[in-house]
């Protein structure tokens, strides 16, 4: 499998924000198809923008988001891998969020590379998680 990659809430939040060239840079170096959102994290920015009142801006930035990537769904390989993932990482002492776990279960399942600037992830050993901080 090609690499892919998996960005997290935080890295689309910055996107959709538009004041990071250099990261903006980045993700056009990623070929088309390549980077991807996890259900969980569209959850996480459509809750962000409820929030906010909706603003126009960031309403339309998800949107530009929504057509560049595609949204992978939580389903029953991903539920089991988050299963076992927290079951392993509380057993090592290694504690993050529900929804980074949740995300981090994500890429692990679909062998994707996960983009974040939350350095919590790297809590998690190389050998269950690809990450790299943008």
């Amino acid at each position: 499998m090609s690499l892919r990659y998996m960005l997290d809430t935080n890295v689309v939040s910055h996107i959709m924000q538009g004041r990071d060239a250099g990261l903006l840079a980045r993700l056009t170096g990623v070929p088309v198809g390549k980077a991807v959102i996890s259900s969980v994290t569209l959850a996480e920015l459509k809750y962000g923008l409820h929030r906010k009142g909706q603003p126009v801006r960031l309403k339309n930035a998800l949107i530009q988001v929504l057509l560049r990537m595609d949204v992978l769904p939580w389903d029953e390989r991903v539920a089991t891998c988050y299963g076992e993932l927290c079951a392993t990482l509380e057993a090592q002492g290694i504690n993050l969020s529900d929804f980074d776990m949740m995300i981090a279960a994500h890429a692990s399942a679909v062998d994707a590379t996960l983009v974040s600037r939350d350095k919590a992830f790297a809590q998690v050993p190389a050998q269950r998680l690809k990450l790299e901080i943008w």
